[in-house]
């Protein structure tokens, strides 16, 4: 049997995600970080040449193993004859001499350089492709399902793709995971052998607190952005890609980030062990558990719509003890007009005995009397 438990969270608001054709790039998504919601989406899913935004990939190999404590910041590796000579942006390494990590990564993340992503992947798996290799794999280990990685540049390949979806979960695992790395996405500018040049992400320093991550282009992808911006402890993570031109490219990112912040806010819907709902028990200790989340519930919602949400509580009941504390019991559903339903778990809030044989009898006669299927 199923029980439903509605209309008792009426502080829910409606929280509607963007028409499609709010941007004007042919792929795009917007999601708040603080709440996962997606704010807007277009084709997100479809696999597309990423171009230089596939070395935010390569750039997370590299952290990990920072993290792992394989590598370190001072660490050199080599620069090869096809690293040198490897076209489109560059770091300008010189070819037989050894550049530090530290090094490398900025010419990877602040110059997009080409030859210092070629370095880090023969440094790390011997050979481009064999990193290539260890980073497609990587991505299918995070559950970035579409990443196709053939090199470590995003050098066009017709099998090296990704969604605009799986970047912005890949920009969200940087930020969240590498915090005392990620802040090199900030860095302005990095001189290099004498070359300094400027980070190509356009929205720093013109759209507050933006702090990452990647553009792309190739004539194939394109103009594409990856970027990631924080106010007031909420962070929004925005993929574009497939726009006309790089000023077309400033100008949608801007808008879009502006267009989140304004228009949508977090808001603290429950606590992490609040009840919002107990559950009959057959056979136990207590009548009723509490139904509890495990984590605090915020939902991103659009600042002047403040009604016709739907929450309810689905469970099979009544719950036969014993209960553990924790054990998942039930789900919270919250609906309504023009969004997609959102369900979080919910679990036990209390450890329920089984009754003895006595306790069972009482049981028994009790549900014959108000009915209770004592086969539940």
């Amino acid at each position: 049997m199923q029980f439903i438990a509605s209309a008792m969270l009426a502080l829910l608001l409606l929280a509607t995600v963007a028409r499609a054709d709010t941007t004007i790039a042919p792929n795009a998504i917007l999601i708040d970080g603080t709440t996962g919601t997606v704010l807007l989406e277009k084709d997100a899913d479809k696999p597309l040449p990423p171009a230089s935004m596939s070395k935010l990939m390569t750039v997370l190999m590299v952290f990990e193993r920072l993290k792992a404590g394989v590598l370190s910041m001072d660490h050199t590796f080599p620069v090869s004859h096809k690293a040198w000579k490897m076209g489109g942006s560059k770091t300008f390494v010189r070819v037989n001499t050894r550049v530090s990590i530290a090094d490398l990564l900025r010419g990877v993340i602040v110059q997009s350089g080409n030859d210092a992503s070629i370095v880090l992947a023969e440094g790390i798996s011997g050979s481009e492709e064999a990193f290539a290799e260890a980073m497609t794999a990587r991505a299918r280990e995070l559950g970035l399902g579409s990443g196709s990685f053939r090199n470590a540049t995003g050098w066009p390949h017709p099998e090296h793709l990704i969604s605009a979806r799986d970047l912005a979960y890949l920009a969200q695992i940087l930020v969240t995971e590498f915090p005392e790395h990620y802040k090199m996405f900030a860095e302005r500018e990095f001189k290099f052998n004498g070359i300094e040049q400027r980070n190509r992400n356009p929205l720093l320093g013109r759209v507050p607190g933006a702090d990452g991550l990647k553009t792309g282009h190739t004539n194939v992808s394109g103009y594409g952005l990856t970027a990631s911006a924080e106010r007031n402890g909420r962070r929004l993570y925005l993929v574009l890609n497939g726009l006309k031109s790089s000023g077309a490219r400033a100008r949608e990112s801007e808008r879009l980030i502006e267009w989140g912040f304004r228009e949508f806010a977090a808001y603290p819907l429950l606590k992490k062990g609040e009840t919002v709902e107990t559950a009959a028990v057959w056979l136990g200790s207590l009548d009723r558990v509490p139904l509890v989340p495990d984590r605090d519930v915020v939902l991103s919602l659009k600042r002047q719509a403040r009604s016709g949400l739907k929450a309810s509580v689905r469970w099979n009941g009544p719950v036969v003890a014993p209960v553990a504390e924790g054990q998942h019991l039930a789900i919270l559903r919250l609906e309504a007009p023009g969004i997609q339903p959102v369900e979080h778990p919910l679990y036990a809030g209390a450890n329920v005995e089984r009754v003895g044989f006595f306790g069972r009898i009482f049981e028994r006669v009790r549900a014959m009397i108000f009915g209770f299927d004592s086969s539940a």
